[in-house]
């Protein structure tokens, strides 16, 4: 504010028009330069040297005073178009950044993972990050992608392939490798801590598991593979079952533990909620290929098409019925939804394309906040209403401002 105040006051320092016209009147009353030797009349002399001096200063106060004033409102109009800033971060490009989570006993200190054995540690919310060394998972000569991260209370749980499980109790400051059966189907995709010592894991295969033992031993919470779900239900009416390769593309949990999951080939989706022995096919809705599905705030469902397509649920809870909602993605696909509440959500996609919605996803505009960023944007991510982040590859990662 002080400079913003100086800078106007000293516009006023400038000569106005009014000035401009005296000068010009005053100028008409010198005598033109003439080849004579006569040198020409003192008040001559005077009159040029008071119009050279006030030009000069004209011209000095000039360059030093609209550059100080102008340029911050530019910046602030600026600043205002995005809610986000980028976060570099200590690592190779080519990382591609998959999950983070805080510690919820300390809102400052978190845990950023990706590709290429990348885990990063935060004590400051995320403004800053430094390289994680865990000495128990760098023991054999394995480049570990690590694919999932989340606590409860002080208790941990790090999962990545090939096949590998850390868990710690004390928020992170130590960890420990828990054997895992080498009969465990499919790869380890997602896990969630749920209470003291427990925590549910799902593979790419469909196994739901869950452990009340600190990770020692693990029960069974779906009675067979998606694989022997779809072998007995071919019949059933699944479009694309017969051409399924056995692993899911995407999976995401509801808050309150419902599943949805899309196939390898997009062809059609699976949803499972507590409780059921089997994951329930569906067929897909639209005509292209799904690209993502995940839960919105209201318990809804939201679905990502191939080519930039946004679909939501008609109502709440597990459905086959959606319709299109248009969407400014430039031709680019949409990755991944996050809401902030129920209103307000947040896409993200191919080449830096960022969308917010403010009435629950009936209508999006584009934030330009990445669009010099050369990254495609896979995960949105909020913690809580004040705390988002997007994920990138090439070590991008987005920070909500708010």
């Amino acid at each position: 504010m002080a400079t913003t105040n100086s800078a106007a006051v000293s516009l006023h320092l400038l000569p106005g028009p009014a000035a401009s016209r005296r000068r010009r009147r005053r100028r008409l009353l010198v005598p033109r330069a003439t080849h004579s030797s006569t040198p020409p009349p003192a008040a001559a002399v005077d009159r040029r040297r008071f119009i050279a001096h006030t030009a000069a200063a004209a011209a000095a106060v000039a360059p030093l005073v609209l550059p100080q004033y102008w340029p911050p409102a530019a910046r602030a109009a600026e600043d205002a178009l995005s809610e986000w800033e980028r976060v570099y971060l200590p690592i190779d490009p080519g990382v591609v950044l998959l999950d983070i989570a805080f510690v919820p006993d300390d809102p400052s200190h978190g845990f950023l993972l990706g590709t290429r054995q990348t885990i990063l540690e935060t004590k400051d919310g995320g403004n800053t990050w430094a390289p994680r060394s865990i000495p128990s998972a760098e023991d054999e000569d394995f480049n570990y992608r690590f694919n999932s991260v989340s606590f409860k209370g002080k208790e941990g749980w790090i999962i990545g392939k090939p096949a590998i499980l850390l868990h710690t109790s004390d928020a992170g400051e130590s960890w420990e490798r828990i054997p895992l059966s080498a009969q465990l189907p499919g790869n380890m995709v997602y896990i969630k801590a749920t209470g003291e010592q427990s925590a549910e894991m799902v593979t790419d295969e469909g196994a739901i598991y869950v452990t009340s033992n600190r990770g020692y031993n693990w029960k069974a919470a779906v009675q067979e593979t998606v694989s022997a779900t779809l072998n007995r239900t071919v019949s059933s009416g699944i479009s694309g079952a017969s051409y399924y390769t056995g692993t899911f593309n995407t999976v995401n949990r509801s808050p309150d533990g419902r599943y949805v999951a899309v196939s390898s080939r997009g062809n059609f989706y699976l949803t499972w909620e507590p409780g059921q022995p089997f994951w329930q096919p569906h067929n897909r809705a639209v005509a292209r290929r799904i690209q993502n599905m995940g839960w919105r705030a209201d318990g809804g469902l939201w679905l990502l098409v191939r080519g930039g397509g946004l679909f939501l649920s008609k109502g709440t809870g597990i459905t086959e019925d959606f319709e299109e909602v248009q969407v400014q993605s430039r031709g680019f696909g949409i990755l991944d939804v996050g809401y902030r509440s129920q209103d307000e959500a947040w896409a993200a996609g191919g080449s830096g394309v960022l969308l917010k919605t403010t009435n629950g996803g009936k209508s999006w505009v584009r934030d330009k906040a990445a669009d010099n960023i050369a990254a495609n944007l896979y995960s949105v991510k909020f913690l809580d209403d004040r705390k988002g982040f997007v994920l990138g590859n090439d070590g991008v990662l987005l920070r909500y401002l708010g």
